[in-house]
C-alpha cells in the first residue's frame, strides 16, 4: 500500500522558515521540533531566503508580498490570454478587422474613446453625430 503524502500549509512553511532563518535554530532541530524531514524545512528557508531578496517562486509564496506578486501575475496572464482570444475573434475570413456598427445614438456618446474602429453611417454623418477626426480611421 502507497503512503500518502503529506501537504503543508504556506503558514506552515513559513513559520518552518522562520525558525530556522530568525529564531536561531538549526535545520535539524526544526525538523525534529516539526515532524518534517529535513529536505523540505531546507527547501522552505532557501524559498523564504529568496522570496526575502525578492525572487517569485515558481511554487506557492510564504511572504505576502510574493503572494500578491504571483496573484496579479496570474491575473495578467488571464487577461493576456482573453486579449488573445478577442483579437482572434475580430478577425473576420478575409483575414481583415471587422468593423463595429453602431447607431448614430451611441456614437455621439462612446465615439470619443476611439476603442474599436466604428463604421460610419451615411446618417450619423449628417445628423453630425461624428465630427471629423474623432473616430480613429
Amino acid at each position: 500500500m502507497a503512503r500518502q503524502r503529506r501537504t503543508f500549509s504556506t503558514d506552515f512553511k513559513s513559520e518552518a522558515g522562520h525558525l530556522v532563518a530568525n529564531q536561531g535554530y538549526s535545520i535539524r532541530d526544526a525538523s525534529k521540533s516539526l515532524g518534517v524531514g529535513e529536505s523540505a524545512v531546507r527547501r522552505w528557508v532557501a524559498q523564504l531566503g529568496q522570496e526575502r531578496v525578492g525572487i517569485t517562486p515558481k511554487s506557492k509564496a510564504l511572504t505576502p508580498d510574493q503572494q500578491k506578486i504571483q496573484e496579479l501575475e496570474a491575473r495578467i496572464n488571464r487577461l493576456e490570454r482573453e486579449k488573445a482570444i478577442l483579437k482572434k475573434a475580430t478577425v473576420s475570413s478575409t483575414g481583415r478587422c471587422n468593423i463595429l456598427c453602431c447607431p448614430p445614438d451611441w456614437m455621439k456618446e462612446y465615439a470619443q474613446y476611439d476603442y474599436q474602429r466604428i463604421c460610419q453611417w451615411p446618417e450619423a454623418r449628417t445628423m453630425g453625430a461624428v465630427e471629423e477626426g474623432s473616430v480613429s480611421q
